[in-house]
């Protein structure tokens, strides 16, 4: 989704192809229609945040989040530990997707863990 300005109102926008069509479905709605036609969980990526690395777009994460029953992943915008942290704790996220930190080796996959599970996240730990 993309945040926009319709009629006055600001609100989250679905976008397809890489995020550069959009449709003019509101998000939160768009989450809960998924829900009901049976998705299993909804991989949220806020284009205005996604490779930026300046952290996840928590405000659409808790909306969809609390609209949905259904497990959201927060996608887009991750540039440290504490984001993906942010994401499940104030986004209210079920799990946070993470690419560039991890590519480019800024952070390991092990160390993020870690971060996550001393701050009382459930993450599954590898094993030696």
């Amino acid at each position: 989704p993309k945040r926009i300005q319709k009629d006055g109102k600001e609100f989250w926008d679905v976008h397809i192809n890489g995020g550069r069509i959009p449709t003019g479905l509101q998000a939160v709605e768009w989450a809960q229609e998924v829900e009901r036609l049976g998705a299993g969980e909804i991989v949220l990526t806020c284009m205005d945040a996604d490779g930026t690395k300046d952290g996840y777009d928590l405000e659409i994460t808790r909306a969809v989040a609390d609209a949905v029953k259904i497990p959201v992943v927060a996608s887009g915008g991750a540039g440290c530990p504490e984001h993906l942290y942010q994401a499940v704790t104030e986004g209210g996220a079920s799990a946070a997707l993470a690419a560039s930190i991890f590519h480019y080796g800024t952070y390991t996959i092990e160390e993020t863990k870690q971060f996550m599970a001393d701050r009382g996240v459930p993450v599954r730990m590898l094993r030696s």
